[in-house]
C-alpha cells in the first residue's frame, strides 16, 4: 500500500511546479471533477466550499521573494477552482501582498474579493475602505465585513448604502475564536447582512447550536475561519496516521478531513483556511472535491480527533 502523504511531506517536484505555476492559464486542473459549491442564499450566486485566508501567511511586508511565494500560492488556488480571498486592514501587508499577486497573475476575472472595515470611527470607514480597494487593485469589493463587530452600528448603515449605489455587492459582519456571538445573532436577526463570518472547526463547535441554524432560518452565507485553530490543530493531528476510512469521503490527507467536516455543513458557504504554501493550498481546495461526510461521518470524524 502506499504510505499517505501527510501535510509536512514535500514532493520532489513542488519547487518546480511552484515556479511554473504562475505562468500557465489560471483554469481549474484537467481531469477533475467540478469542484463543490453552495449557493448565497440573498443572490443564488455559487461560491467554492474552500476559500482562502490571509491572516498572518500574506503579511511578508517587502520581501520579493515572500510576495512570489504568495503569488504562487494565489496561482495554485484558482487553478484548482478557488474564488473566494479574504484579508483585513488589520492583516499587516496581506493586502498588498494580494493585490501583487493578483496583478502578477493579470487580475483573474473568477476572483471574489472579500475584504473588511476595521476601525473604531464610522466616519473614518470609507476611507479605511477606499485604501483598502487600492492596494487590492479591484473595482469593487464583492464582499464588505464589518471586522469582529467595531463599530458596527455605525458602519453597517455606510456599507448598505454602498450596496445600494452599486459599490459593494454583498456585506457581512465577522467574528472570531468564539467572541460576541450573543451580539453576532442580534446582528444576524435584525439587519439584511448576505453574510456572516465565525470560527467553526471539529473541535470548536459553539456555533452549531444556535449562529448555523440561525443563518439558514434568515438565509445567510456562512464564512468559517480558523478550521486548523491557526495550525495547533493539524500539527496535533498530524502525529497520528489518518484513519482508513477517510477513503469513504475522498480524503488524502489530514486537511481534508478536517475541512470536509467543516464544509459539510448545510449551513456553511465557505471554509478560508490560510497558508504561504502550494502544496498546502492545493490540499485544501482538494477538500472541495469528492464524496462529502453525511451526518454519521460527520460524528464520527469528530469522535476520532476529540479522542487522540
Amino acid at each position: 500500500m502506499t504510505p499517505t502523504l501527510t501535510r509536512r511531506t514535500l514532493l520532489s517536484s513542488l519547487a518546480a511546479a511552484g515556479a511554473a505555476s504562475v505562468l500557465r492559464p489560471l483554469s481549474p486542473s484537467t481531469g477533475r471533477r467540478a469542484i463543490l459549491t453552495r449557493p448565497i442564499p440573498s443572490s443564488g450566486e455559487r461560491l467554492p466550499l474552500v476559500g482562502l485566508g490571509s491572516w498572518i501567511t500574506f503579511n511578508v511586508g517587502d520581501d520579493v521573494a515572500a510576495r512570489d511565494s504568495c503569488a504562487r500560492v494565489l496561482a495554485a488556488f484558482f487553478q484548482d477552482g478557488g474564488r473566494v480571498i479574504d484579508s483585513s486592514p488589520m492583516y499587516g501587508s496581506s493586502q498588498e501582498v494580494i493585490g501583487y499577486g493578483l496583478e502578477k497573475l493579470g487580475r483573474p476575472k473568477q476572483t471574489f474579493s472579500a475584504d473588511k472595515v476595521w476601525i473604531s470611527s464610522g466616519a473614518r470607514g470609507p476611507g479605511q475602505i477606499e485604501e483598502s480597494r487600492r492596494l487590492w487593485g479591484v473595482p469593487r469589493f464583492d464582499l464588505l465585513q464589518v471586522h469582529n463587530l467595531m463599530a458596527w452600528e455605525e458602519h453597517l448603515p455606510a456599507l448598505f448604502a454602498m450596496k445600494a449605489a452599486g459599490r459593494v455587492r454583498y456585506v457581512g459582519i465577522t467574528t472570531s475564536e468564539g467572541r460576541r456571538h450573543a451580539e453576532i445573532e442580534r446582528v444576524m436577526g435584525s439587519q439584511p447582512i448576505d453574510f456572516v463570518q465565525v470560527t467553526y472547526n471539529v473541535l470548536d463547535r459553539e456555533v452549531e447550536d444556535r449562529i448555523l441554524p440561525l443563518a439558514r432560518e434568515r438565509k445567510i452565507a456562512v464564512i468559517t475561519n480558523r478550521p486548523f485553530r491557526q495550525g495547533p490543530l493539524i500539527r496535533s493531528v498530524e502525529r497520528h496516521p489518518l484513519p482508513a476510512w477517510a477513503r469513504e469521503i475522498d480524503c488524502a490527507n489530514w486537511a481534508q478531513l478536517l475541512l470536509k467536516f467543516i464544509v459539510s455543513h448545510p449551513a456553511v458557504t465557505c471554509a478560508i483556511p490560510a497558508t504561504s504554501r502550494v502544496d498546502h493550498v492545493r490540499q485544501n481546495v482538494g477538500a472541495a472535491y469528492g464524496r462529502q461526510p453525511d451526518e454519521s461521518m460527520r460524528r464520527r470524524i469528530v469522535s476520532h480527533v476529540e479522542n487522540l
